[in-house]
């Protein structure tokens, strides 16, 4: 079929390669470049055939052979040092090494070595020096695997979890987080061959439905459903003096469902949609702040959560649908409170409006609307009760025989081998990440830390004050504060995992029903990603939009701010679990609209403006903002006095303005007087 449209800035792209959880990587060529696309394939077709046919001896076995095969192209698409020589990137002799040692250790528990898989497990608890030997060498391969992919800190609180679980038996025994302290064998045991280590939940998660995605976004990527997506939105909002912003937005939406990491869609929305902005009056922090907010929503929004979603289903043992329920109207909250802030900065920066191209928005949905479908059928086959592994797999398969519906995207054989290859190297870092975590879970849970911990925070609250509601409170700001400040130093998944073992506990202690506890430590942990000074997406954005990246960070804080509240309204209250949609429905209904005003104070707040009236005072801003907190709490009380500090500071600014209006005419008519 013919293609009824010019291609678009984004008919070119690559399929996506990178995710939020990395540092940048080698691009390969030749045949290096070649042996490890044709490894990622080989892997690629393993995880596929798991789905269907799984492998009989059973899911430790299968982690086994899945990080054998996708942890030593680590060492070879990554390097050592962030600093690279442009003319001669490519694996050095070390890094191949590296990768050769990985595939040997990372094996060994299956080879006739070790006296086979079933020899290998007899011997837990048992190890033998061998044993003992191969296993801390597969340690130290995760960590240096971990610094490559995502830089020094996760390392460093690996190893810190390590020293805490071997010298913790040398602290003061009347201290709360003292143990009896554990042997280097041990410690390698509960590692290398228990279900809490390496081949713990993290990486089950990663090998078992993250990578699946990947694949799914690379294939419906290489299919044309970017390309569809920044278009249909450019086309969605081309008359309204808006539209560059909800361009943005919009975009940044659509096509967080191809990729599922906030850094990546920053940077493709940017990439197409900046040169829009800028011609509509933008300021470039204002814009890739904008791009950075919109992006890292893509990790929050439906079918594709990011990675910690999977981990939130599997910690709780509920469907991945169940998940996507919950997710479904914080983002809802999320998004709206951008378009808010998006509207008052076009009124605020005198935005201009656009000389888009004339595309129908009908003949578009028309002509390749179809890119919706394997997004839709995902939902439906949760909702018949398929697996979220096999609904993924049918709507790879649907998105590619889909993709020959357009000339321009026909997914041949090679191509096909690209996506899959991508798919695949895209969950690298996200590998070494769940990998690494399980040095954190199962020292934890061999020392019981994580109980200790929650217990020193619930104690610390009760500390200032016995009031059942004042300790939860605090409680909450206290986790929130330690997720952000957590989130600023490792990966959204790594973050999630550590808060889960230490906060979410707490939080539990103290009458917090689980999905509500853990939805908060998730969206914590997605959002330090738009917290200075180490947010990926705003990094990735201003280098898009040519904006200092500090006041981008700020910017990207400011847009998602409504986001930073709406979390804690999940737990303050009982209410709060009605935003997650569980519950009667009129009482969703009724704390989503509390919700929805609360947002919309905290835009005014924020913005400074208060749409259809004009600049919002000091006093204004400050009343919206208490309104905002205080509809956020999801009280009947609380809620009246919200809604009656936002009309006072709505009617507050009219007023302003009035008088502003009346001195402008006064002056106006001493002027012609």
């Amino acid at each position: 079929m013919g293609d009824d449209r010019s291609p678009g800035p984004l008919s070119t792209m690559d399929a996506l390669q990178y995710d939020d959880e990395e540092l940048p990587a080698r691009e390969l060529k030749g045949r290096v470049g070649l042996g490890v696309a044709i490894v990622a394939f080989a892997v690629a077709l393993l995880v596929l055939w798991q789905v269907f046919r799984p492998l009989a001896r059973g899911s430790q076995f299968y982690l086994i052979i899945f990080l054998a095969g996708t942890l030593p192209l680590v060492f070879l698409a990554y390097r050592s040092r962030l600093v690279k020589n442009e003319s001669r990137d490519r694996p050095t002799v070390l890094d191949w090494i590296l990768a050769v040692t990985t595939l040997v250790v990372c094996l060994y528990p299956v080879s006739p070595i070790s006296g086979g898989y079933d020899g290998f497990l007899d011997r837990q608890g048992l190890l033998e020096p061998t044993d003992i030997a191969f296993g801390a060498v597969l340690l130290v391969l995760i960590v240096e695997a971990c610094r490559r992919t995502t830089g020094w800190v996760l390392p460093v609180v690996c190893l810190a979890f390590l020293a805490y679980g071997y010298y913790g038996g040398l602290l003061p025994q009347n201290w709360s987080i003292a143990h009896a302290g554990l042997d280097f064998s041990q410690i390698v045991d509960a590692l290398y061959n228990s279900g809490s280590g390496f081949y713990g939940t993290p990486l089950d998660v990663a090998a078992t439905y993250i990578v699946l995605f990947t694949i799914y976004g690379a294939v419906l990527d290489l299919s044309g459903a970017s390309r569809f997506f920044v278009d249909l939105s450019v086309a969605a909002f081309r008359k309204s003096r808006s539209a560059a912003g909800r361009t943005a937005v919009a975009a940044g939406f659509l096509l967080g469902t191809v990729s599922g990491s906030g850094t990546a869609t920053a940077v493709s929305v940017g990439a197409v949609t900046w040169p829009l902005l800028r011609r509509a009056g933008y300021p470039a922090e204002q814009a890739g702040g904008m791009l950075a907010a919109a992006g890292v929503g893509a990790i929050l929004s439906p079918p594709t959560l990011g990675a910690a979603a999977f981990i939130v289903a599997e910690y709780l043992d509920v469907s991945y649908l169940t998940v996507l329920g919950w997710a479904m109207i914080p983002t809802v909250l999320y998004y709206l409170g951008i378009l808010l802030a998006v509207e008052i900065d076009v009124r605020r920066f005198r935005v201009r409006g656009l000389d888009a191209p004339e595309v129908s928005t009908l003949r578009l949905l028309g002509r390749f609307g179809y890119h919706f479908s394997s997004l839709v059928l995902i939902v439906v086959l949760l909702a018949l009760g398929q697996s979220a592994t096999r609904a993924v797999v049918y709507a790879t398969v649907l998105a590619f025989a889909l993709s020959f519906l357009d000339r321009q995207s026909w997914l041949t054989p090679q191509r096909l081998f690209t996506a899959l290859s991508a798919g695949v190297r895209s969950v690298l870092p996200v590998v070494a990440v769940c990998a690494a975590a399980g040095i954190i879970t199962a020292t934890t849970t061999k020392t019981g830390l994580g109980a200790q911990l929650a217990s020193l925070l619930v104690r610390g609250a009760q500390a200032v004050t016995s009031n059942p509601t004042a300790v939860l409170a605090l409680t909450v700001i206290l986790a929130a504060i330690a997720l952000a400040i957590l989130g600023l130093a490792v990966p959204v998944t790594a973050s999630f995992i550590i808060g889960w073992v230490i906060i979410g506990p707490a939080l539990l202690a103290l009458g917090v029903p689980a999905p509500a506890a853990a939805m908060f430590v998730f969206y914590y942990s997605v959002l330090s990603e738009v917290t200075p000074p180490t947010a990926l997406a705003a990094v990735g954005a201003s280098a898009i939009t040519g904006g200092r990246t500090i006041p981008t960070m700020w910017q990207a804080l400011k847009y998602a701010l409504p986001a930073f509240l709406a979390p804690i309204a999940f737990v303050l209250t009982p209410a709060g679990s009605y935003l997650l949609a569980r519950g009667p429905f009129a009482d969703v209904v009724w704390a989503t609209a509390a919700a929805i005003a609360g947002v919309a104070a905290l835009a005014v707040a924020t913005g400074g403006w208060v749409l259809g009236i004009g600049r919002a005072g000091t006093g204004s801003r400050v009343l919206a903002a208490l309104a905002g907190l205080l509809l956020l709490y999801l009280a009947p009380l609380t809620i009246g006095i919200g809604v009656a500090l936002l009309a006072v500071a709505v009617g507050w600014a009219a007023v302003d303005r009035r008088r502003a209006a009346e001195t402008t005419e006064t002056v106006h008519t001493e002027e012609r007087g």
